[in-house]
Protein backbone atom coordinates (compact mmCIF):
# COMPACT_ATOMS: atom_id res chain seq x y z
CA UNK A 1 0.00 0.00 0.00
CA UNK A 2 1.13 3.88 -0.78
CA UNK A 3 2.09 6.26 2.18
CA UNK A 4 -0.35 8.68 0.41
CA UNK A 5 -3.96 8.71 1.42
CA UNK A 6 -5.08 11.94 1.46
CA UNK A 7 -3.57 15.36 -0.51
CA UNK A 8 -3.68 18.55 0.78
CA UNK A 9 -3.29 21.66 -1.77
CA UNK A 10 -2.71 24.49 -1.28
CA UNK A 11 -3.12 27.60 -4.25
CA UNK A 12 -1.05 30.53 -4.81
CA UNK A 13 -3.82 33.23 -4.67
CA UNK A 14 -4.03 35.05 -8.15
CA UNK A 15 -2.14 32.08 -10.09
CA UNK A 16 -4.54 29.24 -11.69
CA UNK A 17 -1.96 26.18 -12.01
CA UNK A 18 -4.54 24.55 -14.34
CA UNK A 19 -2.02 21.64 -14.94
CA UNK A 20 -0.47 21.05 -11.97
CA UNK A 21 -4.19 20.78 -10.32
CA UNK A 22 -5.69 18.27 -13.28
CA UNK A 23 -2.30 16.10 -12.39
CA UNK A 24 -2.94 15.65 -9.11
CA UNK A 25 -6.66 14.90 -9.42
CA UNK A 26 -6.59 12.38 -12.06
CA UNK A 27 -2.88 11.02 -9.63
CA UNK A 28 -5.32 11.00 -6.59
CA UNK A 29 -8.64 9.58 -8.63
CA UNK A 30 -6.57 6.42 -9.88
CA UNK A 31 -5.69 5.04 -6.26
CA UNK A 32 -8.89 6.44 -4.82
CA UNK A 33 -6.67 9.27 -2.55
CA UNK A 34 -8.56 11.97 -0.78
CA UNK A 35 -7.94 15.53 -2.08
CA UNK A 36 -8.33 18.46 0.40
CA UNK A 37 -8.80 21.92 -0.28
CA UNK A 38 -9.22 25.15 1.93
CA UNK A 39 -13.16 26.77 2.03
CA UNK A 40 -11.35 29.45 0.14
CA UNK A 41 -9.78 27.91 -2.37
CA UNK A 42 -11.93 24.68 -3.14
CA UNK A 43 -13.87 25.80 -6.10
CA UNK A 44 -10.13 26.59 -8.01
CA UNK A 45 -9.41 23.12 -7.50
CA UNK A 46 -12.09 20.26 -8.54
CA UNK A 47 -15.58 19.12 -7.65
CA UNK A 48 -14.13 16.24 -6.04
CA UNK A 49 -11.93 17.78 -3.35
CA UNK A 50 -13.36 18.27 -0.01
CA UNK A 51 -13.86 21.63 1.41
CA UNK A 52 -11.64 22.32 4.97
CA UNK A 53 -10.31 24.77 7.00
CA UNK A 54 -6.88 24.97 7.71
CA UNK A 55 -6.16 22.89 11.04
CA UNK A 56 -8.30 19.93 9.31
CA UNK A 57 -5.96 20.46 6.17
CA UNK A 58 -3.20 20.33 7.71
CA UNK A 59 -4.06 17.74 10.38
CA UNK A 60 -5.73 14.67 7.63
CA UNK A 61 -3.14 15.03 4.83
CA UNK A 62 -0.69 12.79 4.49
CA UNK A 63 1.52 15.24 2.14
CA UNK A 64 0.58 19.14 1.42
CA UNK A 65 1.08 20.20 -2.11
CA UNK A 66 2.13 23.95 -2.49
CA UNK A 67 1.23 25.23 -6.06
CA UNK A 68 3.23 28.53 -6.59
CA UNK A 69 6.01 30.19 -5.87
CA UNK A 70 7.90 30.74 -2.47
CA UNK A 71 5.37 32.56 -0.77
CA UNK A 72 2.72 30.11 -1.25
CA UNK A 73 5.33 27.51 -0.20
CA UNK A 74 5.54 29.55 2.99
CA UNK A 75 2.07 29.64 3.90
CA UNK A 76 1.84 26.07 2.98
CA UNK A 77 4.88 25.62 5.92
CA UNK A 78 3.07 27.90 8.02
CA UNK A 79 -0.35 26.14 7.88
CA UNK A 80 1.56 22.81 8.73
CA UNK A 81 4.07 24.16 11.52
CA UNK A 82 4.47 21.64 14.10
CA UNK A 83 3.75 18.18 11.84
CA UNK A 84 5.90 15.99 10.74
CA UNK A 85 3.80 15.75 7.26
CA UNK A 86 6.01 16.84 4.38
CA UNK A 87 5.24 19.47 2.11
CA UNK A 88 6.30 19.60 -1.74
CA UNK A 89 6.59 22.51 -3.47
CA UNK A 90 6.00 22.52 -7.31
CA UNK A 91 7.22 25.71 -8.68
CA UNK A 92 4.52 27.77 -10.79
CA UNK A 93 5.31 30.40 -12.80
CA UNK A 94 8.50 32.10 -12.40
CA UNK A 95 11.37 30.02 -10.59
CA UNK A 96 10.62 29.11 -7.15
CA UNK A 97 14.11 29.40 -4.48
CA UNK A 98 11.54 26.50 -2.00
CA UNK A 99 10.25 24.52 -5.08
CA UNK A 100 11.26 21.04 -5.29
CA UNK A 101 9.85 20.00 -8.89
CA UNK A 102 8.20 21.81 -11.87
CA UNK A 103 5.11 21.24 -13.32
CA UNK A 104 5.83 18.48 -15.73
CA UNK A 105 7.82 16.10 -12.99
CA UNK A 106 4.75 16.44 -10.71
CA UNK A 107 3.22 12.84 -11.67
CA UNK A 108 6.17 11.02 -11.58
CA UNK A 109 7.57 13.40 -7.87
CA UNK A 110 3.74 12.02 -6.30
CA UNK A 111 4.51 8.34 -7.39
CA UNK A 112 7.68 8.48 -5.72
CA UNK A 113 6.40 9.92 -2.57
CA UNK A 114 3.57 7.48 -2.16
CA UNK A 115 6.34 4.61 -2.88
CA UNK A 116 8.26 6.25 -0.05
CA UNK A 117 11.48 7.27 -2.39
CA UNK A 118 12.09 10.82 -1.48
CA UNK A 119 13.69 12.53 1.73
CA UNK A 120 12.39 15.35 3.84
CA UNK A 121 14.04 18.33 5.10
CA UNK A 122 13.77 19.91 8.39
CA UNK A 123 13.31 23.90 8.30
CA UNK A 124 13.72 26.04 11.19
CA UNK A 125 11.16 28.54 12.07
CA UNK A 126 11.38 31.97 14.02
CA UNK A 127 8.81 33.38 16.47
CA UNK A 128 7.61 36.36 18.39
CA UNK A 129 5.09 37.89 20.17
CA UNK A 130 3.87 41.21 18.55
CA UNK A 131 2.04 43.53 20.89
CA UNK A 132 -1.50 44.09 20.07
CA UNK A 133 -1.36 40.89 17.42
CA UNK A 134 -0.03 37.83 19.24
CA UNK A 135 2.28 35.02 18.32
CA UNK A 136 3.51 34.86 14.75
CA UNK A 137 5.69 32.62 13.41
CA UNK A 138 8.22 33.19 9.90
CA UNK A 139 10.29 30.34 7.80
CA UNK A 140 11.88 33.29 6.04
CA UNK A 141 12.03 36.30 8.28
CA UNK A 142 10.78 38.91 10.98
CA UNK A 143 12.05 42.01 10.52
CA UNK A 144 11.22 45.65 11.90
CA UNK A 145 10.99 48.09 8.77
CA UNK A 146 10.86 52.14 9.08
CA UNK A 147 8.18 53.91 7.67
CA UNK A 148 8.48 56.00 4.91
CA UNK A 149 9.37 59.35 6.18
CA UNK A 150 8.46 58.82 9.33
CA UNK A 151 12.64 58.35 10.33
CA UNK A 152 15.30 55.64 10.56
CA UNK A 153 14.28 52.11 12.50
CA UNK A 154 16.32 52.58 15.69
CA UNK A 155 17.12 49.55 17.28
CA UNK A 156 18.84 47.64 20.18
CA UNK A 157 19.74 44.40 19.90
CA UNK A 158 20.26 42.13 23.04
CA UNK A 159 21.36 38.48 22.82
CA UNK A 160 19.74 36.40 25.93
CA UNK A 161 19.11 39.71 27.97
CA UNK A 162 22.66 41.11 27.21
CA UNK A 163 22.91 44.48 25.03
CA UNK A 164 24.93 44.12 22.17
CA UNK A 165 24.55 46.78 19.67
CA UNK A 166 22.45 50.01 18.58
CA UNK A 167 20.99 49.92 14.60
CA UNK A 168 19.82 52.97 12.68
CA UNK A 169 18.98 51.50 9.51
CA UNK A 170 16.22 50.88 6.95
CA UNK A 171 14.94 47.81 8.55
CA UNK A 172 16.48 45.58 11.10
CA UNK A 173 15.83 41.47 9.65
CA UNK A 174 15.90 38.35 12.11
CA UNK A 175 16.23 35.63 9.04
CA UNK A 176 16.45 31.64 9.17
CA UNK A 177 18.65 30.02 6.81
CA UNK A 178 15.89 29.31 4.58
CA UNK A 179 15.46 33.25 4.71
CA UNK A 180 18.71 33.76 4.29
CA UNK A 181 18.53 34.09 0.38
CA UNK A 182 15.63 36.59 0.66
CA UNK A 183 15.41 40.07 2.47
CA UNK A 184 18.56 39.40 4.30
CA UNK A 185 20.48 38.45 1.42
CA UNK A 186 18.89 42.06 -0.53
CA UNK A 187 20.38 43.61 3.25
CA UNK A 188 23.96 42.17 2.45
CA UNK A 189 23.78 39.05 5.00
CA UNK A 190 25.69 35.83 4.16
CA UNK A 191 23.78 32.65 2.14
CA UNK A 192 23.52 30.36 4.77
CA UNK A 193 22.97 25.96 4.11
CA UNK A 194 19.35 25.25 5.27
CA UNK A 195 20.73 22.67 7.10
CA UNK A 196 22.81 25.00 9.54
CA UNK A 197 21.19 25.61 12.92
CA UNK A 198 21.47 28.86 14.11
CA UNK A 199 19.86 32.12 12.58
CA UNK A 200 20.58 35.79 11.24
CA UNK A 201 20.35 39.33 12.57
CA UNK A 202 20.95 42.06 9.37
CA UNK A 203 20.32 45.49 9.26
CA UNK A 204 19.45 46.54 5.87
CA UNK A 205 21.11 50.22 5.03
CA UNK A 206 23.02 50.69 8.40
CA UNK A 207 23.63 54.36 8.84
CA UNK A 208 25.75 53.20 12.07
CA UNK A 209 29.66 51.79 12.55
CA UNK A 210 28.68 48.72 13.33
CA UNK A 211 26.90 47.27 10.46
CA UNK A 212 27.61 43.35 10.44
CA UNK A 213 25.59 40.69 10.47
CA UNK A 214 24.96 38.56 13.35
CA UNK A 215 24.79 34.65 13.94
CA UNK A 216 23.16 33.16 16.53
CA UNK A 217 22.98 30.12 18.05
CA UNK A 218 19.20 28.27 17.81
CA UNK A 219 19.56 28.03 21.82
CA UNK A 220 19.98 32.09 21.76
CA UNK A 221 17.06 34.36 21.60
CA UNK A 222 17.41 38.24 20.67
CA UNK A 223 15.16 40.97 22.21
CA UNK A 224 14.63 44.05 19.84
CA UNK A 225 13.68 47.54 21.46
CA UNK A 226 12.70 50.21 19.64
CA UNK A 227 14.93 53.40 20.77
CA UNK A 228 13.47 56.38 21.64
CA UNK A 229 15.04 58.19 18.51
CA UNK A 230 13.08 55.51 16.00
CA UNK A 231 9.89 56.22 13.58
CA UNK A 232 7.02 54.11 13.74
CA UNK A 233 8.27 50.26 12.59
CA UNK A 234 6.16 47.55 11.04
CA UNK A 235 6.77 44.01 11.88
CA UNK A 236 6.88 42.47 8.44
CA UNK A 237 6.15 38.32 8.84
CA UNK A 238 7.49 36.51 5.86
CA UNK A 239 6.97 39.94 3.59
CA UNK A 240 3.60 40.75 5.20
CA UNK A 241 2.79 43.29 7.77
CA UNK A 242 1.60 42.14 11.02
CA UNK A 243 1.94 44.88 13.42
CA UNK A 244 3.20 48.22 14.33
CA UNK A 245 5.61 49.25 16.82
CA UNK A 246 6.93 52.34 18.55
CA UNK A 247 9.18 53.91 20.69
CA UNK A 248 9.77 51.85 24.28
CA UNK A 249 8.30 48.32 22.39
CA UNK A 250 10.28 45.41 21.95
CA UNK A 251 10.01 41.94 20.54
CA UNK A 252 11.96 38.89 21.63
CA UNK A 253 12.90 36.23 18.67
CA UNK A 254 13.51 32.65 19.53
CA UNK A 255 14.09 29.99 17.24
CA UNK A 256 11.72 26.73 16.61
CA UNK A 257 13.64 23.99 15.57
CA UNK A 258 12.30 21.47 12.87
CA UNK A 259 8.99 23.35 12.64
CA UNK A 260 8.35 21.88 9.34
CA UNK A 261 9.45 19.42 6.75
CA UNK A 262 10.02 19.49 3.04
CA UNK A 263 10.46 16.98 0.75
CA UNK A 264 13.39 16.33 -1.54
CA UNK A 265 13.37 14.05 -4.24
CA UNK A 266 17.34 14.52 -5.06
CA UNK A 267 17.31 16.08 -8.35
CA UNK A 268 18.52 19.36 -7.37
CA UNK A 269 20.91 20.49 -4.41
CA UNK A 270 20.34 23.75 -2.27
CA UNK A 271 23.59 25.53 -4.43
CA UNK A 272 22.44 24.27 -7.55
CA UNK A 273 18.30 26.18 -6.56
CA UNK A 274 20.28 29.09 -5.40
CA UNK A 275 22.58 29.40 -8.36
CA UNK A 276 19.72 29.64 -10.47
CA UNK A 277 17.22 32.06 -8.34
CA UNK A 278 20.35 34.54 -8.00
CA UNK A 279 21.96 34.28 -11.38
CA UNK A 280 25.05 33.45 -9.88
CA UNK A 281 28.28 34.07 -12.37
CA UNK A 282 31.53 34.51 -10.82
CA UNK A 283 34.31 36.97 -11.67
CA UNK A 284 35.70 38.07 -15.09
CA UNK A 285 39.12 37.84 -13.36
CA UNK A 286 38.30 34.23 -12.59
CA UNK A 287 38.68 33.17 -16.19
Amino acid sequence: MGMVKTVGIVLHPRRNPREAIDTIIEWARLREVTVLGLYDEVDRIDCSAVPVDAATLAGRSNLLVSLGGDGTMLRAMRLNTGRSTPVLGVNVGKLGFLAEIDVHELAPALSAIDNRRYTVEPRMAVQTMIPGTGEVRAFNDIALVRTPGEGLAAVAVAVDGVPFVRFAADAVIVATATGSTAYSFSAGGPIVSPTVSGFLVVPAAAHSTFNRTMMLSVDEEVTLEVLPSSGPLAVEVDGQVAGRLTAGQALTVSAQVSAAYVVRLGTTTFYERARRKLQVIGSAEAY
